[in-house]
């Protein structure tokens, strides 16, 4: 037990609502290096904690955050970036988890005041980090651009996460240039974990994904060809009930029901999409 313990422990005690920031702080402050079990377990008290809405929560099932980040390697002394994280599910777990010996970039989607939907996107992104300055206040929120430039400094990120992003960008087109944008923040052997809806590969994949599913070996030769190199893959987050054939897309699924309450048992049932979840890495020069 380090030398800090029963001090956290006190403060804990005092102040419950901080609890999960006393028990990240743990543990950054007694090791160098934290460990894998040391970060889980930081990452149970977050996922516990009630500054979590209730349905957010009840989306753990689905999306495995602690799983899916102890996969990407995360620990609380890393800077981390978060690309599109809004509206924000997954800050509520990476900013405390880094928040006092590491960093955390939110890099949000390039404003454009004639939509109303990614303004009030950007809007309530914002609202929610100046909720809460204990939890948020050492969040930087930083602007992603379409072009391929330089979201933060080049080479200064330990670990860029995404996700279910990447049929965005390609419909978009802008897929090569912000993959681009993630290499050079990161440093050398740094790392990239991506998690997106995943298609039936035995349907060739739409450049522009408009179902919202991406084929995996598709995604992997799209990322590849900007210089990542793959580490590994995880299941953690696969659906098999998702069988991707539907009218309306991924949106067909909880938690759109884009098509309402026609066959909304049926989607219940199925749950969220099949996705893939893939961790790469810069190589080191």
């Amino acid at each position: 037990m380090c030398a800090r313990h029963e001090r956290v422990t006190m403060f804990a005690k005092q102040k419950p609502a901080l609890a999960l920031l006393a028990a990240a702080a743990l543990v950054a402050s007694c090791v160098m290096t934290s460990t894998r079990e040391a970060t889980a377990q930081a990452l149970d008290n977050i996922l516990a904690d009630p500054h979590r809405s209730d349905a957010d929560r009840a989306r753990d099932v689905y999306r495995h955050p602690k799983d899916t980040l102890l996969f990407f390697g995360i620990r609380p002394e890393m800077t981390v970036l978060e690309v599109w994280p809004e509206p924000g599910w997954y800050t509520d777990i990476i900013a405390p988890l880094v928040r006092d010996h590491g960093k955390y970039y939110a890099a949000v989607i390039l404003p454009d005041p004639k939509s109303q939907y990614i303004t009030a996107r950007l809007d309530a992104f914002q609202k929610k980090l100046a909720s809460d300055p204990t939890l948020y206040g050492k969040a930087t929120v930083v602007t992603l651009p379409a072009n391929g430039g330089d979201v933060v400094q080049p080479g200064s990120v330990d670990l860029v996460v995404t996700f279910r992003n990447i049929h965005n960008w390609m419909a978009d087109g802008s897929a090569a240039n912000v993959i681009a944008t993630m290499f050079k923040a990161l440093k050398p052997g740094g790392v990239l974990g991506v998690v997106e809806h995943r298609g039936n590969a035995a349907v060739p994949q739409d450049p522009q994904a408009k179902s919202g599913y991406v084929n995996e070996d598709y995604a992997i030769k799209l990322i590849e060809a900007q210089g990542f190199r793959l580490l590994g893959t995880s299941e953690v987050n696969a659906n098999p009930k998702d069988t991707k054939d539907y009218e309306q897309g991924v949106w067909t699924l909880p938690p759109t029901y884009r098509l309402g309450d026609k066959d909304k048992d049926k989607y219940a049932a199925i749950g969220e999409s099949d996705r893939f979840t893939l961790k790469f890495e810069k190589p080191a020069k």
